[in-house]
């Protein structure tokens, strides 16, 4: 009996063994475990482990866009949040990422982020060009906001006085008038919260890009996009453009074809759970999203799909 016991305990254990090695751990690097972002990444763990019961995917919390790719480079992540115009500095090995590019290929992008030239309406300025001088905020200290503001005015040859803070801090001084406006990242066509408070109180505006402005960010900074944006009585303007970015989930470089396959088909098939977890998804093509905003190439793997149902991948994202 005992030794029957045994054998019959072995054959579990070897049971047992033999699905774990079936099983794939996955990590999705997120970011923050307070932001909104990282809700969203919980809603892919949950989508893709119940569409591939062989996986076992978790959410990692992170540093987010920058951490991610470092991460992804040394194989510790499988798919990481980032912003594409940073997703094309590393795979390009530019600017930051000067000679130790990270190449990370796009799976799909799930929320546009225009960059918004918000300002006091009793500012007297009516044009990106006027803020030569004027105290403005630049996004948030650290952001992917503040540092393509930075670019973009330089690129312009427009030399702002730049006030530096947390969104907190800049959104006091504009109540205060103690600057006069600052770049903030939008949702989608909208203003964000924090944008939507000051304009509640303080009348503000958009300022919108020139054509010849938006001739040159084209020419010097593909890793961005330009947006249409259709104004409206908040923004006390018409339809405007503006530069921005996608935020996005890349692929380890290590990330074969067919699990990348499986990640995008179970999330371009879910109309329930990322809509849930994050608003600014719901209703929207996020292939199609993707393929009008990505700056990086795309992995085999999301081509694949997109191929299949139907949609044309251009080349500059193969």
């Amino acid at each position: 009996m005992y030794k029957k016991a045994l054998t019959l305990a072995g054959a579990i254990g070897l049971l047992v063994a033999g699905q774990a090695l079936a099983e794939e751990r996955l990590a999705f690097g997120a970011t923050n475990s307070q932001s909104a972002h990282y809700a969203y990444f919980a809603s892919l763990v949950k989508v893709v482990n119940k569409a591939y019961p062989d996986y076992q995917a978790s959410v990692v919390e992170t540093g987010a866009t920058v951490d991610n790719l470092k991460r992804m480079a040394r194989n510790q992540l499988d798919i990481g949040l980032v912003t594409t115009s940073t997703l094309y500095q590393a795979y390009n090995g530019v600017k930051s990422f000067e000679g130790r590019p990270i190449e990370s290929k796009l799976l799909w992008a799930y929320s546009l982020a225009p960059q918004n030239v918000v300002v006091r309406r009793d500012s007297g300025v009516s044009t990106i060009a006027e803020l030569e001088g004027k105290e403005l905020g630049p996004g948030q200290r650290g952001s992917s906001t503040e540092s393509t503001s930075l670019e973009v005015l330089e690129l312009m040859g427009i030399k702002p006085n730049w006030k530096r803070g947390s969104n907190g801090e800049l959104a006091a001084a504009i109540k205060d008038n103690r600057a006069i406006g600052f770049v903030k990242s939008a949702v989608g066509t909208k203003f964000d919260a924090l944008t939507t408070d000051i304009a509640t109180f303080t009348p503000v505006q958009v300022l919108g890009l020139t054509d010849a402005q938006e001739q040159l960010i084209v020419e010097k900074l593909p890793e961005l996009s330009i947006v249409e944006m259709p104004g409206g009585e908040m923004e006390h303007s018409g339809p405007y453009s503006t530069w921005g970015f996608m935020i996005g989930v890349a692929a380890s470089p290590e990330l074969d074809d067919e699990t990348a396959y499986n990640i995008v088909k179970a999330v371009m098939e879910d109309k329930v759970e990322q809509a849930a977890a994050y608003a600014d998804v719901k209703g929207q093509n996020l292939a199609e999203l993707t393929l009008k905003y990505a700056t990086s190439p795309l992995h085999p793997g999301a081509i694949r799909y997109f191929e299949e149902i139907g949609l044309n991948v251009p080349e500059r994202l193969r």
